[in-house]
This record gives structure tokens, C-alpha cells and sequence, in this order.
């Protein structure tokens, strides 16, 4: 289930809100500008294609594209293997996302599958939130945040663009994101 943790971005160690209630959550994100909501998921097989997850949620992706203009639409698929080349791609894309960054367009992204926590950094606050399968989140253009997928990353997740240039991170070069709990240290949470 969604967990928001919200920190004072000067104290690390003690949140001043945790909750799984979906009211809280929609109430803290929303007047940050962040949309947040949940689609019903629908039954996929073991190892998805993207056209049979971008067919499967036809539908909702078609609203979202709809309402906020949205023309390129794309699926993220990783999940642990004994292929000994997955430690080396999971902890490199890790990587990628980890970095505190922005984008010029805003982050939508719905997780069909699995999950990952979106960090972001707003009026001296830092609100995670771990992101489970069926949530949908927008995080809007020029938000400061990151993006941990965790040390065995393993999630399906549709992601929407503005245009075909896809994923442009601009990095801010903070090492914020070294300093507050990672995706499995929220994942073991129980609240």
C-alpha cells in the first residue's frame, strides 16, 4: 500500500508525517501541484511487452492523454533475473534516477506492477512517496526530486511525455538524495 513520508529537509531522521491513508496522501501532495490517484489493475503476464500493458490500460492512458496533452506514451519493464548482467543494469539505471534532478515537462507515471519511491524536495520539505502497483502520480514540470527503484528494482510502469524525447533529467548536483531513507528502508515500513 502507498506510504507518503514527509521530512524536514534539514532533519533526516524524523519525519513529521507518515501515513498509507490515501486522503492524507492526495490532501499533503496536492497543493504542491502533484496529482495523485489509483487505476484499477488489470491481470498481465509474468514478463509483459509494452504493447500488451499500453493495450491493457488503452483506456486510462487514452484520459490521461486526453486531459493533459500528452503524444508519446512508453512502458518500463525490470525485473530480477539470475542473468548475471541484471545487478549491473538495475544498479546503473539505480543510478540515473537517484541523482536529485528536474524536468521542463511534468513526470507522470503509473505502476502496473511493483513499485519505486518518487522523493521531492519542496518549500524545505522532502515528501517520498512509495508508489505501489495501481498508483498514478504526476509530478509537476521543474519539481525538484529523485527517483529510487531500490537495490532489486522490479516494476512495470507506464510513463507519458510531452514529446518524443522522452526522459530529460537536468541534475542539480545535491547530494540530498544520499541523506534520507532509500526505496528499502520505506519498503519495510509498517504503519
Amino acid at each position: 500500500m502507498t506510504l507518503l513520508t514527509i521530512w524536514d529537509e534539514t532533519d533526516t531522521t524524523t519525519p513529521t508525517v507518515q501515513t498509507r491513508d490515501t486522503d492524507t496522501i492526495v490532501e499533503a501532495l496536492t497543493p504542491l501541484g502533484v496529482r495523485f490517484s489509483r487505476w484499477e489493475l488489470k491481470e498481465l503476464s509474468a514478463n509483459p511487452t509494452q504493447d500488451e500493458v499500453l493495450e491493457a490500460y488503452r483506456t486510462e492512458i487514452d484520459a490521461v492523454n486526453a486531459e493533459h496533452g500528452y503524444t508519446f506514451v512508453d512502458v518500463v519493464f525490470i525485473a530480477p533475473s539470475e542473468d548475471p548482467s541484471y545487478a549491473e543494469t538495475a544498479a546503473t539505471a539505480r543510478q540515473k534516477f537517484l541523482s536529485e534532478h528536474q524536468h521542463d515537462d511534468d513526470e507522470d507515471r503509473f505502476f502496473a506492477r511493483g513499485s519505486g519511491v518518487f522523493y521531492l524536495r519542496v518549500a524545505g520539505n522532502v515528501y517520498a512517496v512509495l508508489c505501489e502497483e495501481g498508483d498514478v502520480i504526476s509530478v509537476p514540470a521543474n519539481t525538484t526530486h529523485w527517483f529510487d527503484m531500490g537495490t532489486r528494482p522490479d516494476y512495470v510502469s507506464v510513463r507519458f511525455f510531452h514529446d518524443d524525447d522522452g526522459w530529460i533529467g537536468n541534475f542539480t548536483g545535491s547530494d540530498i538524495a544520499t541523506k534520507f531513507s532509500t526505496y528499502d528502508e520505506l519498503a519495510a515500513v509498517t504503519v
